[in-house]
């Protein structure tokens, strides 16, 4: 045994057991380290050498490498595919594209097992069309989606349901009582001549899975036909073009809500929206020209209507004239000095029309309010009427339908005289022979473009959306061309007249029976009449 072994044996021997003896390391050795550790950090790194990166061509193109089924057209088209609105319409001009958008739009849900859909059109004739695109479109957009002839229904690899069919009579509602659906479809809503179909079909509009799937009721059309009044009400008059909008009552205008004793009272039910398209929207068929040649063929308000998206012609209308564009301006606050007054056509059973008139320093005649009620009493009118007004700065006159005056055989007052009882004051209006005439020949004239002021001498707030609606869809009468049908709604347009032909002028009001010596003579210095 050698002498480092012996050496090695007697030092753990004189150890406790498990014990380790402690390594020592000589100071040499710590400077050794640091020294390497120092040379070690004094090193400099080589340089490295940046390449700039490079674009690689693909081996293929993209866009041709994929078939893209269906592209919406920037635009309206795009918009009405992506709106969240519960109730959407998309139409106005011809030729905006309005077919293929309502067959896309189902397809966001259709291969989902628990989509069903329903699209309407108004007669089996008319749905063949809408079917021959759909089978064009459909199978390449979900490859295995299959067509069933006998159910008039398409049916997805997943097991969404598309059904397709037909909505002539309002009885044919009850051909979908007890269906659910997600999505429902009306293409050409104007077809419908009420809205009792569309309102019907609301009622089916329900689902368990509707937070996922959402619920929607979306419609196209264009201006004219059976049912143009109550789109326009219901679609059009609400709001701007494009704007989404609370859904309001078409008879009230009023927004719905939810009822008395609801979780939710008196707030908002859903929101609408209309979005216009024209022809111009579609390029496909725009750059050719064609279609647009034959579109201004066409008679005035049919051209009007197809060519230009116009709401406000409708086929026989009395002021073909008007255009929202130049006859329909901003709210604003009315100044104090400026000449006010305002007239009533009165109905309890029907409707009372009453429109607040203002005439600017030009002698421009501004409408800036409008009340539309029904089944109001003459004396709760009244307070109607001076509440409306309380910050007007008073009224000059009021002009009422002269025959409320008539007692028509009662021991009380007249209507007449139970608003200005009130304090709500009125005069009578002008009901002579010819004055109909007279007044709708006015009205013409005013709506007419003055040469030299470059602008109509009659207006409409945005604010008065009955009045606006009414005005230019109110149609001739079919015997006296030379007046309007008073079998329509005419409430607002005899209100109108009635303050029109009152002569307004913004420089000579202040009525002073003391001094007046020629014109009108009141025989009441106070009530004005």
């Amino acid at each position: 045994m050698s002498k480092n072994v012996e050496k090695h044996l007697s030092l753990n021997a004189s150890l406790p057991s498990g014990s380790k003896k402690r390594l020592q390391k000589s100071k040499n050795s710590k400077h050794k380290e640091s020294e390497h550790t120092q040379t070690l950090a004094e090193i400099e790194a080589p340089p490295v050498e940046t390449i700039p990166a490079q674009v690689v061509e693909p081996e293929y193109d993209v866009d041709e490498a994929q078939e893209v089924v269906f592209k919406p057209n920037e635009g309206p088209q795009t918009s009405f595919l992506s709106s969240s609105e519960r109730e959407v319409l998309y139409g106005g001009a011809a030729g905006g594209g309005k077919s293929y958008a309502m067959l896309a739009d189902p397809l966001h849900g259709l291969n989902d097992p628990h989509f069903s859909g329903l699209l309407v059109r108004h007669t089996t004739e008319e749905l063949r069309e809408l079917i021959q695109k759909s089978q064009e479109l459909y199978p390449r957009a979900i490859p295995g989606i299959k067509w069933s002839e006998r159910k008039s229904q398409w049916t997805s690899p997943k097991g969404g349901r598309l059904w397709m069919s037909y909505l002539d009579k309002d009885t044919d509602v009850t051909r979908y009582q007890g269906q659910a659906f997600n999505w429902i479809g009306f293409d050409e809503l104007t077809q419908w001549p009420t809205p009792y179909a569309w309102d019907y079909m609301r009622s089916r509009l329900r689902s368990a899975h509707s937070r996922d799937l959402g619920l929607y009721m979306r419609a196209t059309t264009n201006p004219g036909g059976a049912g143009h009044s109550w789109v326009k009400k219901m679609f059009i008059d609400p709001a701007p073009s494009d704007k989404s909008f609370w859904a309001t009552d078409i008879e009230s205008s009023k927004t719905i809500v939810y009822p008395k004793g609801h979780s939710k009272e008196g707030q908002p039910l859903f929101k609408r929206r209309f979005i216009p398209a024209s022809l111009f929207d579609n390029p496909y068929l725009a750059e050719e020209g064609d279609y647009e040649a034959m579109l201004l063929s066409l008679p005035e308000h049919q051209r009007k209507q197809l060519l230009e998206g116009n709401w406000d012609i409708n086929e026989g209308a009395a002021f073909t004239e008007f255009d929202r564009s130049i006859h329909v301006i901003d709210s604003f606050e009315v100044p104090d000095n400026w000449a006010k007054f305002r007239a009533c056509d009165y109905g309890y059973g029907s409707y009372t029309g009453v429109l607040w008139f203002t005439v600017s320093p030009d002698e421009q005649l501004i409408v800036y309010r409008e009340m539309y009620v029904s089944k109001v009493t003459a004396s709760d009118l009244a307070d109607m009427i001076l509440e409306a007004e309380a910050k007007d700065g008073g009224m000059k006159y009021g002009v009422l339908d002269s025959s409320l005056w008539h007692n028509r055989g009662d021991t009380g007052p007249s209507l007449a005289e139970q608003m200005n009882m009130k304090g709500c004051r009125w005069r009578p209006s002008d009901r002579s022979r010819g004055s109909r005439i007279a007044g709708k020949n006015e009205i013409h004239r005013r709506l007419k473009v003055d040469d030299f002021l470059e602008k109509p001498m009659l207006v409409f707030m945005d604010n008065c959306r009955n009045t606006i609606s009414q005005i230019p869809s109110i149609p001739l009468d079919k015997k006296n061309p030379e007046d309007v049908d008073t079998k329509a709604e005419d409430h607002l347009y005899d209100a109108l007249r009635y303050g029109i032909m009152t002569r307004p002028r913004s420089s000579v009001w202040d009525y002073n029976p003391a001094k007046q010596r020629s014109g009108f003579q009141a025989s009441d210095s106070t009530f004005g009449y």
